[in-house]
């Protein structure tokens, strides 16, 4: 064959199973370009420059023996070493000229290129793609160098030359080393891809798999302004968004949540300068928007579902639109290679055993937990003072930091989101890491002693001292399968992802209370009489929160649509049944903003709460806002696994009302599927379970109030709290009536008060009685089923009674 068809490759003439030749990104990218392209996905074009013609400018340079000399005294473990090593074997391959006629092939295919897009010189990305890139269980993230808006003949050589040399970055000798890699089984090709525009428009990374959790039906879609390489190197905060792929299948809409970054830097062409890219700050106007449309997004995922099919494994995406044509493009996709390598199989749970002061707050990444000594470096030049096991503290890291990110605790960053490098490269090792905490550097201290704690959600937590922590594994193959449907209260949008896990038959009760809490914060009717409010400093406040809505309205309709959506993303197509909201008027009162809107009662515990506010007029068209939000869940998102509970209600008359508001909202009982429950939880509902039945598909007995206003007690009150029992013979025979009248009139029963997940022996006797259901806290699913098991076995074989 002609040598020189060797040394160059058009994409149009990759294919996947070309890596050996043109590494993983350029096979990649060839095989996208060839096969995606009449489906829809576009991927800018370009040309391989082969690992052929890297190996032939090693042999023919006498670089191959040069850079095996620097290497025999090579220690991975010091630092300095190292780094001496890796900076000669660098410069050895800056110093030598690229063979003329390898020279004259990267011109010729550089000037078709720019014929082809209608420039004389026009800009390009100069990627490096190693031939052991992007392998199942090694990512090689960031390994090799990338150089973005390269032009002109000089240039393109220049860059195709460092390319060559950042084979033996600090970062990727030590990679290899770490992966049993020889040095010289791997080669580089070099990606010279037309640039898009993203410089001035926006860019980011996606994945068709949850990063955090291994949550295999939802696109995690990251986005900037400017150009890709912040979002990487973690420089900036972005705006994140989830997309659940079974409904987005099927036609629906499903952006499940959107969350707004801060975006502070874009990176974008340098028109003076040595350098090509530049970095300017984004106007704050343009900060508290997102950096893609709805539209934008849905299309996005859409891709990634196609790419993911295509290539039969969870990916990793690099997208960029262009500012000039206001076009999406697909500029990277790799397979992910830490979920997707995971044993679904096997549960492993990491618990704080304490608590303490928390000194610093991000976003988690993973979760576990890391403890140690702090160690806070400002500039990698630093890392060589690092000790195994010390916790890492640091403005951002980059690839030359991995070196000692593989013998961290733990690792902590006052910028970057879950996709920059820092979370990349922690999840691979299995390192907590908590990014865009905006101030570690400076809160905390070398060598003082703290824990990091990636465990109790989206939020990660830096505490004070070393804290007690466990780990707890379970095998989810031998949890037995029992006749009673398991299902889990939820109320934490963020971790329901990582609870879809837990054996389980869906969500027996989804709290809107915590959406509210944690996502809104504002009474809904501030939002409503947002136009009419005086106070000065609550507007402020409101306008904080609600950054980017003009109608406050629709800002609350979002967010409780959100929330709930990723509840029932998670657990679809199983039953997710969302409680209606469920405060009491204290509660309401200390919204930002209830003051205004909420009575001060004696006994908020049995006063103006559940049903009977969603029809009086001090809230029936904030309701009327709930409504439309469960409305968009199941219509727009597509989530028909949504069931929608009442609380509280206390007479048939209530029931009626408010399933009349619902149904001017959208949400009639019986249409497209919609079933509606009503909790049991006042004797009123045991009572009048036959005609409840007439109304309502079925009943979720709440334990914890049904024992309060069985006994006569308020369950808030600490003087009376030890005669309160849910196992007392009352409550118990309340819960059997009512089991047997559901059962009667054929609607379904099931119970998602505290009592089971608190009392093994009470989850028992409900299965004795018959109940349908039984929905428990996460943390103690696991031991319940065994013991529901163990009681539906019994049953099974029932003893008999010997003989005194």
């Amino acid at each position: 064959m002609d040598k020189k068809k060797l040394l160059v490759i058009q994409f149009d003439q990759l294919r996947i199973g070309d890596v050996p030749i043109a590494g993983g990104k350029n096979a990649s990218l060839g095989e996208m370009y060839r096969e995606l392209k009449n489906k829809g996905v576009k991927v800018p074009n370009g040309f391989a420059v082969t690992a052929f013609a890297y190996r032939s400018f090693l042999e023919e340079t006498g670089l191959k023996q040069k850079i095996k000399s620097i290497l025999s005294d090579l220690n991975t473990k010091d630092t300095r070493n190292l780094m001496t090593r890796g900076k000669k074997v660098r410069q050895a391959i800056l110093k030598e000229e690229l063979p003329l006629y390898l020279q004259k092939e990267i011109v010729k295919n550089y000037k078709r290129l720019s014929a082809e897009y209608g420039d004389k010189y026009t800009d390009v990305a100069v990627r490096s793609s190693a031939t052991a890139e992007d392998l199942p269980d090694a990512s090689f993230a960031g390994q090799q160098e990338t150089y973005l808006n390269i032009r002109g003949e000089k240039a393109i050589l220049e860059a195709s030359k460092h390319c060559f040399a950042s084979l033996f970055t600090d970062r990727a000798i030590s990679y290899r080393e770490d992966k049993g890699f020889d040095h010289f089984s791997i080669a580089l090709s070099i990606g010279v891809q037309k640039m898009v525009r993203s410089d001035i428009s926006s860019s980011g990374v996606m994945f068709s798999i949850d990063t955090e959790s291994g949550f295999k039906d939802a696109v995690f879609l990251t986005g900037i302004y400017g150009l890709g390489e912040n979002i990487v190197q973690g420089a900036v905060n972005p705006d994140e968004f989830y997309i659940h792929k079974p409904t987005l299948k099927k036609g629906f809409k499903p952006i499940i949540s959107k969350k707004i970054g801060d975006k502070r830097l874009r990176m974008v062409y340098n028109t003076s300068g040595p350098n090509p890219v530049k970095n300017i700050p984004v106007p704050d106007f343009m900060r508290k928007q997102f950096c893609l449309t709805d539209a934008e997004i849905l299309k996005l995922a859409k891709w990634a579902v196609i790419i993911e099919d295509h290539y039969g494994k969870a990916m990793d995406m690099e997208w960029a639109k262009d500012g000039k044509t206001n076009q999406l493009f697909i500029v990277q996709a790799r397979p992910e290679t830490v979920q997707s390598q995971k044993d679904q199989n096997k549960l492993e749970e990491y618990i704080l055993k304490e608590k303490s002061e928390i000194l610093v707050t991000g976003q988690s990444v993973g979760a576990r937990i890391g403890a140690g000594k702090v160690r806070v470096i400002k500039n990698v030049s630093g890392i060589h003072k690092f000790k195994k096991g010390e916790i890492l503290v640091t403005e951002m890291t980059d690839p030359d930091w991995e070196p000692i990110m593989k013998i961290a605790g733990a690792i902590i960053t006052n910028k970057g989101g879950r996709t920059c490098h820092a979370a990349i490269i922690s999840r691979e090792l299995g390192i907590p890491c908590i990014v865009g905490t905006n101030d570690s550097t400076e809160k905390l201290k070398t060598g003082q002693m703290v824990t990091a704690s990636c465990s109790e959600g989206e939020v990660g937590l830096v505490y004070k001292g070393k804290l007690k922590y466990k780990i707890k594994s379970t095998d989810l193959g031998v949890i037995p399968k029992t006749k009673t449907k398991i299902m889990m209260n939820l109320g934490t949008p963020e971790q329901a992802f990582e609870q879809s896990f837990i054996p389980n038959d869906g969500v027996g009760l989804a709290r809107e209370e915590f959406i509210i809490n944690s996502h809104i914060r504002i009474h809904p009717k501030a939002l409503i009489d947002y136009k009419k409010i005086k106070d000065a400093g609550l507007k402020k406040q409101i306008d904080d929160i609600t950054v980017g809505y003009k109608d406050k309205k629709q800002f609350f309709i979002d967010k409780l649509a959100e929330g709930v959506g990723m509840i029932g993303a998670a657990f679809y197509p199983k039953d997710v049944i969302v409680r209606l909201s469920d405060f009491k008027t204290n509660e309401y009162r200390n919204l930002i903003g209830g003051e205004a809107y909420e009575p001060e009662e004696d006994n908020p515990m049995i006063g103006w709460r559940g049903a009977s506010r969603y029809y009086k007029e001090g809230y029936k068209d904030a309701f009327e806002l709930e409504c439309k939000a469960l409305k968009k869940v199941r219509s727009e998102f597509g989530l028909k696994n949504i069931k929608i509970m009442i609380p509280f209600c206390r007479t048939i008359e209530e029931g009626k009302k408010v399933q009349q508001i619902m149904a001017k909202n959208g949400l009639r009982r019986g249409s497209d599927g919609l079933e509606i429950y009503v909790m049991c939880e006042i004797p009123s509902n045991v009572i009048l379970a036959d005609q409840f039945s007439e109304i309502f598909d079925g009943f979720s007995i709440g334990s914890n109030d049904l024992t309060q206003l069985t006994l006569g007690l308020d369950r808030d009150s600490e003087i009376v709290s030890d005669i309160y029992d849910e196992r007392n013979e009352a409550v118990k025979i309340m819960i059997s009536t009512v089991i047997d009248k559901a059962k009667n009139n054929n609607k379904k029963i099931g119970i998602c008060g505290q009592a089971p997940s608190d009392f093994p022996d009470f989850a028992q006797f409900l299965v004795r009685e018959g109940i349908d259901s039984i929905s428990l806290n996460p943390d103690t699913v696991i031991k319940t089923t065994l013991k529901i098991a163990e009681q539906e076995e019994a049953m099974k074989h029932p003893k008999k009674k010997k003989r005194k």
